[in-house]
């Protein structure tokens, strides 16, 4: 992770991927453990995000987004959306709660309609073999 000063740790000249990260799930109040069970990844899958030594898939990335109430453009390049923009609003505890719980179960829903597809796509595939007597 680059070292920056706070002032300009959202600058895109000055950081990269992994800052961006790490500085929008500390404001968001989680954990590198708790961004990542909430992602379904591996807490050092979360610190190599963090640390630059790789990056998400799209699919991660879209849900890292919605956690995070960032924009995928601000976390890949640091343009968009990012954490304390002004036109945010503020929530009480209890919303920003509903708001996390509902970000989760859509995440959820999101995998659960891939595993679908990919459940669907083999079934097909098994009902085109001819039967064997």
């Amino acid at each position: 992770m680059t070292v920056v000063s706070p002032e300009d740790w959202y600058d895109p000249d000055v950081t990269t991927f992994g800052d961006r990260l790490a500085g929008a799930r500390e404001q968001s109040g989680m954990t590198q453990a708790e961004l990542a069970k909430r992602l379904g990844v591996r807490k050092k899958t979360m610190e190599e995000w963090e640390n630059d030594h790789s990056e998400p898939r799209a699919n991660r990335l879209s849900m890292m987004a919605g956690l995070l109430n960032v924009s995928i453009s601000w976390l890949l390049i640091g343009q968009g959306d990012g954490p304390g923009d002004p036109e945010d609003l503020t929530l009480s505890r209890e919303s920003a709660d509903l708001l996390t719980e509902v970000r989760e179960i859509s995440a959820q829903m999101r995998r659960a309609s891939e595993r679908l597809i990919r459940v669907e796509k083999a079934l097909r595939a098994k009902m085109r073999e001819p039967e064997i007597v």
